[in-house]
């Protein structure tokens, strides 16, 4: 089943790092099957009080996959350019079966 890492991005206190990142990033994902789903935009809160700052949503091919990607030595350097460079709230999570999805 597909997986997705969602970043709510926060605050952005160097962008040089992030640009860097953002200018690299894309060639590791890809290589461990990974797809930009969402980038940023408009937010509206429709129920609730969750606000997301700069969300960037990437689907995975399964939950194994997206792990993989986060915690590989190709994405390491990266990901501590990224937390250098801003603040953010980052999970992984799988799609479940539903009879929601088929409907």
């Amino acid at each position: 089943m597909a997986a997705y890492a969602l970043f709510d991005n926060i605050e952005v206190s160097d962008p040089d790092k992030l640009a860097e990142y953002a200018s690299r990033v894309r060639a590791v994902v890809e290589s461990y099957g990974g797809a930009y789903r969402a980038v940023g935009g408009q937010v509206d809160v429709l129920e609730g009080t969750a606000m997301l700052g700069y969300p960037v949503l990437i689907e995975f091919p399964d939950l194994q996959t997206a792990h993989q990607w986060y915690d590989s030595s190709d994405y390491r350097e990266l990901k501590a350019l990224r937390q250098a460079g801003s603040r953010a709230n980052a999970i992984i999570f799988e799609t479940a079966p539903s009879d929601l999805l088929n409907a």
